[in-house]
């Protein structure tokens, strides 16, 4: 016999399961089967085709990332887990973006690192369900490879967007996705339909066209790549359509239709901090690695280290409007250590005094 009770009623099991995960602040909670072979297929193609840039991770793992039995043996069930990011009070996206002189960061990233808090939650959930039965439970945020899209769309949580992720009628995607791998055989749950029609808007307003085909991003064009992956130097070419975005991009998230219906998220963790909503560059550029780290810490956006954050900044403050302010900013850093640094101010002070 496996873990679990010779007795065990797994579908009243897999209600509390769900009913407990409403209660830590999940929107929504599935089960699904490990069975991934079709998006493994998809995995390895887009690896073959040099799509993951300089993610050497993802090519490491390879297909691991689409066997939940190689990462966690024994495990039988994934249960995936929805839970709402979007800050009450974030200035609007549109007018942060409109404005060149402003920092626009990704609107996951403006409180604090989701890691922690979806980790502590999905920790709490599985205490909950080793307290039930035994078991073999292991939880993952982001932390190891895992197809969360493909896992999260089996178990009823979403359907993958053209734009490749997750997409919730009743909750759009502004939202994290969280697993436990577990060896129980719970039912599983329905996988979603996808409901995305004949719309293309999230292909056609990405400023860079990562979004080749639908369903398939080259992540070496798309700006979270670029901001946030990517360690060295920006291709040319792809700065200027960078714009003032300095840590990830919501573009193709703005333009989905179905985020009309998302709900802003009630969890305190991920509130604005230090204003980063709605910042100037200038500002942003002047803080000191100190600075960088004071006010970073516990943020997702410190796991990037301040070279590459002055490197973003460098860029988008070469796409801002020119401005005294704006070029002292960028002359106060031409002589900076760092090359990676000096390069992208040297482009940066190019387009003001070409513009």
């Amino acid at each position: 016999m496996q873990n679990g009770l010779p007795h065990t009623d797994y579908d009243a099991l897999a209600a509390r399961i769900k009913a407990w995960g409403d209660a830590l602040g999940f929107q929504a909670v599935g089960i699904s089967d490990t069975h991934l072979d079709a998006a493994e297929a998809h995995l390895l193609q887009w690896l073959a085709d040099g799509h993951h840039g300089a993610m050497d991770y993802m090519a490491k793992h390879g297909a691991k990332r689409a066997r939940p039995q190689e990462l966690v043996p024994g495990t039988l069930r994934v249960i995936s887990v929805r839970m709402n990011y979007y800050p009450q009070q974030a200035r609007s996206t549109p007018e942060v973006l409109a404005d060149g002189s402003r920092a626009f960061i990704s609107r996951y990233a403006l409180g604090r690192d989701y890691h922690k808090v979806l980790r502590n939650r999905l920790e709490k959930l599985a205490q909950q369900i080793r307290g039930e039965v035994a078991c073999q439970c292991r939880v993952f945020t982001d932390s190891a490879p895992v197809l969360e899209v493909e896992l999260a769309q089996k178990a009823h949580l979403g359907w993958r967007g053209k734009h490749t992720l997750l997409l919730s009628r009743e909750q759009g995607s502004w939202f994290f996705l969280g697993e436990i791998f577990i060896d129980l055989p719970l039912p599983v749950d329905a996988p979603q339909e996808n409901h995305c029609g004949t719309c293309s808007a999230c292909i056609d307003i990405c400023p860079t066209q990562a979004i080749t085909a639908p369903y398939l991003l080259d992540a070496r064009r798309c700006i979270s790549y670029l901001t946030i992956e990517l360690k060295g130097s920006i291709p040319a070419e792809l700065r200027a359509p960078i714009g003032n975005r300095i840590y990830g991009c919501d573009d193709c998230q703005l333009a989905c239709p179905w985020n009309r219906f998302a709900q802003k998220t009630l969890e305190p963790d991920f509130a604005v901090r230090n204003g980063l909503d709605d910042i100037a560059l200038v500002e942003l550029f002047a803080w000191d690695e100190a600075t960088f780290h004071a006010r970073l810490a516990g943020s997702a956006i410190h796991r990037i280290g301040h070279e590459q954050w002055l490197r973003n900044v460098a860029v988008a403050l070469g796409n801002a409007p020119t401005t005294p302010e704006v070029v002292a900013a960028l002359q106060a850093r031409s002589h900076h250590p760092s090359g990676l640094v000096r390069e992208h101010v040297e482009w940066a002070l190019q387009r003001h005094s070409s513009g």
